[in-house]
């Protein structure tokens, strides 16, 4: 289960891969409307100490899993939950490196030997990961189509994860957009300029009914829709500058766990994979 650094494809070719058996179920955008789920199941789940959101989303048909942004502190949690929901991890999706807490791809790869690890590819060339997602791919779990979308500005690395069914369209949308906020743009190769246009571009453009679940809470709300935080969110109706001015002038701390953190998620939080004078 070892990983190694993805070698990159030219550009030509990351739009005509079909699915292999060592790059499974990446298909192309052409196709996340053509086949949509009739069931899904489907938990958020949170961390109390980092307010972090991770989300199951499991196919009832093929009892294939995937969790978005899991925890290493909670990976019995999840572990016990997919069991009883007689499901087989297929997936641990980031939606960038995070700063703030462990990843727990690592350790959900040891108990689930089919497990791939996934990490959006633009701006995450250093990390490493089983899938590299670029924009416009496609992870496909059972009849769940799972498309991934590029969205830079709290790091470089940040992508969205959008899902299409027959009652709804969901949008996963990590640190980028948070309910009534946005993620900050001050370490991690971050960009006010790129956040705001990530958002206004690409999550804002999807329709307004669209469900956003975003990675972190911190006032006990679970969901907003893409109409709501178009209309309410108090960064973004503002101008380009304002908003820039803003996220400029927040203030906040240096993350707690940021210097444990980011050395771990470079390698999906595997820990025996780091030199020994980092772990240290």
């Amino acid at each position: 289960w070892l990983l190694s650094a993805p070698k990159q494809q030219p550009a030509s070719l990351q739009r005509q891969r079909q699915p292999t058996a060592a790059n499974t179920a990446v298909t192309s955008h052409a196709l996340l409307r053509s086949a949509r789920p009739a069931t899904m199941i489907f938990r958020q789940l949170f961390d109390r100490e980092s307010c972090t959101y991770t989300y199951l989303l499991g196919d009832e048909d093929t009892m294939e899993a995937v969790l978005i942004d899991p925890v290493i502190e909670l990976v019995d949690r999840d572990t016990e939950l997919l069991k009883e929901l007689g499901l087989e991890l297929t997936y641990a999706l980031n939606t960038h490196v995070h700063a703030d807490h462990i990843t727990g791809t690592g350790e959900l790869k040891q108990r689930w030997k089919n497990c791939k690890s996934v990490l959006g590819a633009e701006g995450n060339e250093k990390a490493l990961a089983d899938l590299k997602m670029a924009e416009g791919d496609v992870i496909t779990v059972g009849k769940i189509n799972i498309e991934t979308i590029s969205t830079p500005g709290h790091t470089s690395g940040c992508h969205c994860y959008i899902v299409d069914t027959d009652a709804t369209k969901m949008i996963f949308t990590g640190d980028v957009l948070l309910i009534r906020g946005c993620g900050r743009t001050d370490f991690q190769q971050g960009s006010s300029s790129d956040l705001y246009e990530s958002i206004h571009g690409k999550v804002f453009t999807l329709p307004d009914d669209t469900i956003v679940y975003p990675a972190h809470d911190y006032k006990g709300r679970t969901m907003s829709t893409v109409g709501e935080e178009k209309k309410y969110n108090p960064r973004l109706t503002k101008s380009k500058d304002e908003f820039k001015d803003i996220m400029a002038n927040l203030g906040l701390p240096y993350p707690a766990k940021i210097d444990v953190s980011l050395p771990a998620n470079l390698v999906c939080g595997l820990h025996e994979l780091m030199p020994s004078e980092t772990k240290a």
